[in-house]
């Protein structure tokens, strides 16, 4: 077990990174949802997005996402009524599969680690970003609109702003995703990872314990308000789904703040295994034993 923060850390960091193998399971999944897709509306492009492909998922919690190109002659102007059709489509193919609507997404749970269940994002191809480098989709939103989304524009981006850092940024970003997810915060994680991604692209050098405090911090301090895509790709990011959860999200990354503060002061004060119990709090009870 280890004896300081800084190895506790770095502990942790690996327990959370997904190995390769942990997503071959969804192999014969994705292949069977692709197909039906392909009968029912004609998806040639089905290909990978999201944290799992960015190299930012946390393990055991987050989903496999995958965007679905809608050719034009299956389009439909109310993205909700496209997020219905997808959804039918296959629960009619895995009628024993509970398959739901989360948007922008179709759920599908093909079992209860995060890397069972498969993400649809229904989308349409509306041309190429300003470099002529990328694909550029518009996907679901909840008004039952589509906003623009440039997945690998993004990925590229976060990519560029970790390689910056030597493979901590992106290191940085799951830290911040697993108090998401350990304390049921209902903030989206494509905004945090932008968020982590800006912030980090400010730094110089990124330091773990330090980061994840000054990250919960700046969360805080700009309230989760919404942030302008830092591509120019999707116009303004939302933090969360409603207000409700917004304010909730911010309620908990408070209290979050508060106890990160204490880990940092105990520290400082040279009790460690105080500053250990109070990380272990940040991080809901999954934070490397003192030892």
């Amino acid at each position: 077990m280890p004896t300081t923060v800084t190895a506790a850390f770095n502990t942790l960091v690996g327990n959370l990174t997904r190995s390769p193998g942990e997503t071959s399971s969804m192999a014969s999944h994705r292949e069977s949802v692709g197909k039906k897709l392909k009968s029912s509306f004609g998806v040639s492009n089905f290909f990978g997005t999201g944290s799992n492909s960015n190299g930012t998922s946390v393990r055991y919690w987050s989903d496999v996402d995958y965007f679905a190109s809608i050719p034009a002659a299956a389009q439909q102007k109310d993205s909700a009524y496209m997020l219905t059709k997808v959804r039918d489509a296959l629960k009619d193919r895995f009628p024993n599969t509970t398959i739901r609507v989360s948007t922008p997404a179709v759920v599908c749970e093909f079992g209860t680690d995060g890397a069972e269940k498969l993400e649809v994002v229904p989308a349409y191809y509306v041309g190429r970003d300003s470099t002529d480098s990328y694909n550029i989709y518009k996907i679901p939103q909840l008004d039952g609109g589509w906003v623009k989304s440039g997945p690998s524009v993004h990925n590229q981006y976060v990519t560029d702003v970790n390689t910056a850092h030597n493979g901590k940024a992106k290191q940085l970003i799951r830290l911040i995703k697993a108090i998401k997810y350990y304390n049921n915060i209902p903030v989206t994680s494509f905004y945090l990872e932008l968020r982590v991604a800006k912030w980090a692209s400010g730094e110089t050098y990124i330091d773990y314990k330090c980061d994840v405090r000054d990250v919960l911090k700046q969360l805080v301090d700009c309230e989760l308000s919404q942030m302008v895509d830092p591509k120019g790709i999707s116009g303004y990011v939302q933090a969360a789904h409603t207000e409700n959860y917004r304010q909730d999200a911010l309620s908990k990354f408070t209290t979050a703040l508060g106890r990160a503060r204490k880990a940092m002061a105990a520290e400082s004060d040279g009790d460690i295994k105080e500053a250990f119990e109070w990380w272990d709090k940040v991080f809901n009870g999954r934070f490397p034993a003192y030892g």
